[in-house]
C-alpha cells in the first residue's frame, strides 16, 4: 500500500502589530520605549519610534525568553538555561542605522534548565531571580548553577520539581521582599492541582503568607509606596492593602496577565491569550470574559493606577499569543539589538575609547628586576 505524506503545516501567521490613537505620541512625549519577552516564541521585542514617528519594531530570538529587567544601558534576561546580559554599545549622540541604543549580548551565565521567572538586581548590584523549578530565590554563582537564598518555608527542600510554581519578585528598598506562588503546594507539580483559587503572597521578611486566595498571581512590584500585582487566574490589575491583608482589584483586562511595569501615574500590564491546556483552563478569567462578551488578547495595556482607566494599549495578532516580562527602557526613542541568526554579531565591533593600557618601565629598570631574580636577560 503507498501511504500518501503528510501535508507540510500551514506556516504562521503574520505578526500584526497595532496601538491606540494616542499611543505613539505617548513614547515620544515621554521619551519611551518599551521591551518585552515572549517565551512562547522564544523572542525578545523592542518597541520604539521611527524617525517618522511610526512604531518601530525590533525582534531577536532568544530561545524561551522570560524573565526581564532593563535600564536604559543594560538588559537582563533569562531564557532556557541561560542568564544573559545585554549591554548599550552606543554613547549618548551615537546612533547604529536609525536607532539610538544597540544592545548586545556581551555576558551569558549558563544556569541549566531552571525555569527562570522574574528578574531584578539589588542594591549592591547582584542578579536576584526566581527559581521557579526549585521554588526559591536564588542568585548566580561563579561556580555552581545557582546558590540559594530563600525558600518559602512551606517548601522542604531544594528539588527540581516546580512544587508551587513560585514566579512574582517585588524588590523593596534595594531588597527581595515580596513573592507570588499559585499555591503552597510541596509535592511535585502540586500547584496544577490547585491554581484557582489557593495563589499566595508571601513577605520574605518574615515568611508570612500576607494573601493565600489568589488566582494564578504574578508580577508582584512595588510602587509608590504600594504592592501592585495579577491576579491573572481573575484577569485582575490591583494592589494589596498589606494592612488589611486584602487584594483590592483596580482594573479588569481581557487576558492572562503576566509583566508589570510603572512609569508616572500608568502601570504598563501583559495580557496574553490564555493556552489550550489544562493549567489554563477552568479558571475565573474565562467567565468574565464571557460575561463582558469579550475575548482575550495579547498585547500591552497603559492603566491609569488613580482612575483604573486604560489609557494606552498595543495588541498583538497572529503568531504570538503569549507574554511574560515587560520593562519600560526610558530615555531611549529606538532600541534595537544584536542576536545570533546573522553574521552582524560577528562584524560589529566597538573599541573602548578608555583603554587601561600596559603600563611599560624603562630597559634599566626591567633589566635590574630580571637580574635580581636570577633571569638570564639578553643585551639589546
Amino acid at each position: 500500500m503507498t501511504q500518501t505524506p503528510p501535508l507540510p503545516s500551514p506556516p504562521p501567521p503574520p505578526l500584526e502589530i497595532t496601538c491606540s490613537r494616542h499611543c505613539l505620541s505617548w513614547l515620544y512625549e515621554q521619551s519611551l520605549s518599551l521591551a518585552f519577552t515572549t517565551y512562547q516564541t522564544n523572542r525578545l521585542f523592542l518597541i520604539g519610534l521611527k524617525p517618522d514617528g511610526g512604531l518601530s519594531i525590533f525582534e531577536r530570538f532568544f530561545d524561551r525568553a522570560m524573565g526581564l529587567y532593563a535600564t536604559s544601558e543594560q538588559l537582563y534576561m533569562s531564557s532556557r538555561y541561560q542568564l544573559w546580559r545585554l549591554d548599550n554599545a552606543l554613547g549618548p549622540a551615537e546612533s547604529y542605522n536609525g536607532y539610538d541604543k544597540l544592545y548586545i549580548p556581551r555576558v551569558a551565565y549558563t544556569t541549566g534548565d531552571l525555569d527562570i521567572h522574574d528578574i531584578a538586581i539589588d542594591s549592591t548590584d547582584r542578579i536576584i531571580f526566581v527559581n521557579t523549578l526549585y521554588s526559591c530565590v536564588a542568585t548566580l554563582s561563579d561556580r555552581y548553577s545557582f546558590a540559594p537564598l530563600w525558600r518559602p518555608p512551606f517548601i522542604e527542600k531544594l528539588a527540581p520539581e516546580d512544587r508551587c510554581h513560585l514566579n512574582g519578585l517585588a524588590m523593596a528598598g534595594g531588597h527581595p521582599r515580596y513573592v507570588t506562588a499559585v499555591s503552597r503546594s510541596d509535592v511535585a507539580a502540586g500547584w496544577r492541582e490547585k491554581r484557582h483559587s489557593s495563589g499566595c503572597l508571601i513577605d520574605i521578611a518574615t515568611n508570612d503568607a500576607i494573601l493565600q486566595n489568589l488566582s494564578m498571581p504574578h508580577s508582584p512590584r512595588w510602587y509608590q509606596g504600594k504592592l501592585w500585582l495579577l491576579n491573572s487566574g481573575t484577569g485582575d490589575f490591583g494592589y494589596v492593602d498589606l494592612s488589611r491583608g486584602v487584594f483590592e482589584p483596580v482594573t479588569f483586562c481581557p487576558g492572562y496577565l503576566r509583566g508589570l511595569a510603572f512609569h508616572g501615574n500608568l502601570a504598563i500590564v501583559g495580557l496574553s491569550k490564555p493556552r489550550d491546556a489544562r493549567a489554563f483552563s477552568g479558571l475565573a478569567l474565562d467567565d468574565r470574559l464571557e460575561a463582558k462578551d469579550t475575548v482575550s488578547r495579547c498585547g500591552l495595556m497603559a492603566i491609569d493606577i488613580n482612575t483604573g482607566n486604560v489609557v494606552h494599549w498595543l495588541q498583538l495578532d497572529g503568531v504570538i499569543t503569549e507574554l511574560y516580562d515587560i520593562q519600560i527602557l526610558p530615555n531611549v526613542r529606538r532600541p534595537m539589538a544584536l542576536g545570533f541568526k546573522t553574521d552582524e554579531i560577528c562584524r560589529l565591533i566597538t573599541i573602548d575609547p578608555q583603554p587601561n593600557e600596559i603600563p611599560t618601565a624603562p630597559r634599566e629598570t626591567i633589566v635590574r628586576e630580571a637580574r635580581q631574580q636570577g633571569q638570564i636577560f639578553p643585551t639589546f
